[in-house]
């Protein structure tokens, strides 16, 4: 089956148009010309903008067999064992591979997946980049992951179909592990095992960065601890072998550390023989788990090849994970807690006391044991590295709808940014204020309110927010009074009366470096977008059926009142003695989507139902915030269009704190 990119609604694969809401099937929208592109082509015949689907694809051969040679085609591994010195864990290259695999031939039987390059070969594997010409069509491994959320089939290994070398990227397969690729299709022909997974062969080298002058310490340190956390998240599942080579070890645009892929069973013993081959002491491999002590020579090899000088505790750090006296990841991070120490890297403390240690691993078959592990991870001690804001990014849209005659909603931005970028130092200094309401009480009454109350709000502040800190509660406070009296004020003087007077919802977010605030009166809402946490409701409406909750009631028997989604309080209506804003604090810690909207776009759980389709890619500066609110603005007009439709996203990237001396 097809599924629609636009509404995602299910069509049988001979369809063209999407059966639910028309949208074409066989030809998507250039992201750079808006031009209608095939969606089997890989550039747009218009602009040359890349519009392809394209997935790396690893082809592994059961046994003990090789690829029989061919003339053909160095691949991008080949390059690698030049580019990479020094690796800890060699993986051996054969010179060339079958000839059946070859630019323009196709992977599969059905022809869906063609090579983009010719593959390179390593023993019994090949691997190349692959356009997904058929890419709306569902594939085996979608269908699993998606009854697996819903939980409607046993674990993976009783998956029909589905190759070993699949199995640890669908137990992983999670937005809380950005780091892990992402798979898209898997299947088994004889002894011919093929995934599909996401395309990493661009990301930047981990050695790439840690060469450089301008890497921090401190931001070799956070890479460090990254590893631990990927050791123990893949040693359970006999994939921590991913962790040894270099040219494993990427780089994403945020300078997050993250895998081009995974070696599982078919490369262990590959790595094996190349760690037996390099070190002269071997690592006793056979029949043992590998231990931290390759993890060490990982790093050893890491500064050596860089050229770049150990410092500080590390030196020992790494001196002790050769000589076995660091045996868990535990040990690890408390010694690493050492490290940062002596950085002064901090404005909290570093690490949380461990509450037990792991001692059970999860097979790979168990999907819900490895979840459980995966969630005691957080009981480890963890680093928390001060964090500064890196990139600021804003946009936002509003819409009439497809059934109201005027725009009642209202929104403004205002930011300040000041970037000073120097060879050796870097730095963002950001402010931002983001409102948006939406007005209520008829043309001259709704729009009147919510424009005058975005207009007090944003001259107040211009006033009032000079510093480089963020206001405090009470000025914040202060300002909706304003906002309120304004309009509250024009009421009284245009005799305004009943449901004729005029008012406004409002929701604030206001960011100052990596702190923001949050105040917000009735139903519009702000939503928080993180890889870890996913969609996050940071506002409650303030509305009678909400009311009701709070005071104990089940919420079907709240929202089942008639009055249930009637405003408790808004902007305007009454004087001040009326409102009670609610204002909260908070941190950005990590990478994160704001999402302020109007109820036009989070009537019937829209965000809830399409977050992973509209809201996810945004994350990433490959997608541009413009596009993407225009996209939930045409998102809620297929859905709800009942009412005005408003949404502001705020892109907010964030680093370790790069400001400390070394």
């Amino acid at each position: 089956m097809l599924i629609c990119p636009e509404c995602q609604f299910e069509n049988p694969n001979a369809n063209k148009f999407c059966q639910k809401c028309g949208a074409s099937l066989s030809y998507k929208v250039c992201p750079q010309c808006s031009t209608d592109v095939p969606v089997n082509a890989l550039q747009c015949h218009n602009c040359g903008a890349e519009c392809g689907t394209v997935w790396w694809a690893i082809v592994a051969q059961l046994g003990t067999g090789d690829w029989e040679l061919g003339a053909g085609g160095a691949g991008e591994e080949e390059n690698i064992g030049e580019e990479m010195p020094d690796s800890p864990c060699p993986i051996p290259n054969e010179p060339a591979l079958s000839p059946q695999f070859s630019v323009g031939s196709y992977l599969d039987k059905e022809q869906r997946y063609q090579f983009l390059e010719s593959p390179s070969a390593q023993n019994a594997e090949v691997c190349a980049k692959v356009l997904d010409c058929q890419p709306y069509q569902v594939s085996l491994v979608e269908t699993i992951l998606a009854n697996q959320q819903q939980g409607l089939i046993a674990p993976v290994a009783e998956a029909n179909g589905i190759p070993k070398i699949a199995e640890p990227y669908i137990v992983l397969q999670s937005p809380h592990h950005p780091e892990i690729p992402k798979i898209h299709d898997a299947w088994q022909d004889g002894d011919v095992q093929v995934i599909l997974i996401e395309d990493r062969s661009h990301w930047q080298y981990l050695l790439d960065s840690w060469k450089k002058e301008t890497t921090s310490s401190l931001q070799i340190l956070h890479w460090c601890y990254q590893m631990t956390q990927l050791w123990f998240l893949l040693e359970p599942l006999e994939c921590h072998y991913s962790l040894l080579d270099l040219s494993n070890l990427r780089l994403d645009e945020d300078q997050s550390l993250g895998l081009q892929r995974l070696y599982v069973e078919t490369l262990n013993s590959q790595i094996s023989a190349g760690l037996k081959e390099e070190e002269e002491e071997p690592l006793e491999l056979s029949g043992e788990p590998i231990t931290l002590k390759a993890l060490g020579r990982v790093w050893q090899a890491l500064f050596r090849s860089s050229q770049r000088t150990q410092f500080g505790l590390l030196i020992q750090v790494l001196d002790d994970l050769e000589q076995g006296t660091i045996q868990t990841i535990a040990q690890l991070r408390s010694r690493l807690q050492e490290v940062a120490t002596e950085l002064e890297v901090t404005t909290s403390p570093i690490f949380q006391s461990m509450e037990e240690e792991q001692t059970t691993s999860p097979t790979l078959l168990q999907v819900d044991d490895f979840e459980d592990s995966a969630s005691r991870a957080d009981d480890l001690p963890t680093v928390v590295l001060s964090v500064q804001l890196s990139s600021l990014e804003d946009a936002g849209l509003t819409d009439v709808g497809r059934q109201r005659q005027h725009n009642e909603d209202c929104f403004g931005i205002a930011t300040k940014i000041e970037k000073v970028d120097l060879p050796k130092n870097r730095s963002l200094q950001a402010q931002g204020l983001y409102i948006l309401c939406d007005g209520m009480g008829g043309h001259a009454g709704g729009e009147v309110a919510s424009e005058l109350a975005v207009n007090t709000l944003r001259q107040y502040f211009q006033e009032h927010w000079n510093t480089d800190q963020l206001p405090t509660e009470e000025i914040i406070r202060e300002a909706v009074y304003l906002a309120n009296k304004a309009i509250y004020e024009q009421n009284q003087q245009d005799a305004r009366s009943g449901v004729g007077r005029m008012g406004t919802t409002l929701v604030m977010l206001l960011i100052q470096g990596n702190q923001a605030a949050v105040a917000h009166v009735g139903d519009s809402r702000l939503y928080r977008l993180t890889r870890k946490r996913g969609l996050e409701q940071l506002t409650v409406d303030h509305e009678v059926g909400q009311r009701e909750i709070n005071r104990g009631v089940e919420a079907s028997i709240a929202y089942s009142r008639p009055d249930a989604y009637q405003l408790t309080q808004a902007l305007g209506p009454r004087d001040e003695t009326a409102i009670n804003p609610d204002v909260d604090f908070f941190d950005i810690n990590e990478d994160s989507l704001f999402i302020l909207v109007s109820d036009g776009l989070s009537d019937n759980d829209l965000l809830e139902t399409y977050w992973e389709t509209h809201l996810q890619p945004l994350l990433s500066f490959a997608n541009n915030l413009e596009q993407g609110v225009t996209g939930l603005i045409d998102l809620a007009n297929q859905y709800n269009g009942h009412d005005n439709i408003t949404a502001i996203l705020i892109r907010a990237k964030v680093r370790p704190n790069m400001g400390s001396s070394e």
